[in-house]
């Protein structure tokens, strides 16, 4: 089973990504942006679009990469990695589907506030990383448009990040402990 994690810079992926492992017995995280990494180290370098998920070949390489890793250990992966372009989304839950991989797919979601206040904090990238600031627009777009229909939405507003990752494990341990099939659990947060 794969655990995706989506929503923009500063929603608190990485950082619950973290803590769901540990509350998801038999969990990795796996780290999609690293395959994007790879794809940049190529020399000479590939034709810079701005963004490595624009590349044809990192999409599929995330689903192979996912399930080579399954088919090895078992378990669950948990990727925290933002996907705002429908057809990419599309392209990587379908390659998945085709190997038979389940997929819960969580949006973590906070209000554009919430969003700038943390970016201007942030210590990683340091604060109002333009990196992060560029992808609050695309993401509200996604959120309006297709995003919040396609996943369990869960609102990081005012939860933190330990409170986020126990309502994501909840959620998969109570899927995984219920009936199988119809539509992803709701009411896991609210928009």
């Amino acid at each position: 089973m794969i655990v995706w994690l989506n929503g923009t810079h500063g929603a608190g992926k990485t950082t619950t990504g973290a803590l769901v492992r540990q509350l998801i017995p038999d969990s990795r995280v796996f780290d999609a942006e690293k395959v994007g990494e790879t794809l940049m180290d190529i020399t000479p370098g590939l034709p810079w679009t701005g963004n490595f998920q624009d590349w044809p070949p990192w999409r599929p390489l995330v689903v192979e990469t996912a399930r080579h890793v399954l088919d090895y250990t078992g378990g669950t992966l948990v990727i925290p990695m933002t996907v705002l372009v429908e057809q990419y989304w599309r392209e990587i839950s379908s390659g998945l589907a085709q190997h038979a991989i389940p997929v819960r797919h969580f949006v973590l979601h906070a209000d554009q506030d919430t969003l700038r206040g943390r970016i201007a904090g942030d210590t990683v990238l340091g604060p109002d990383s333009p990196f992060r600031l560029q992808y609050l627009e695309p993401y509200a777009e996604a959120a309006a448009t297709w995003l919040h229909a396609e996943a369990e939405v869960v609102d990081t507003t005012h939860l933190t990040p330990g409170q986020t990752a126990q309502r994501i494990a909840e959620a998969v341990q109570n899927r995984a402990n219920g009936p199988s099939g119809g539509p992803p659990d709701q009411g896991v947060g609210s928009t």
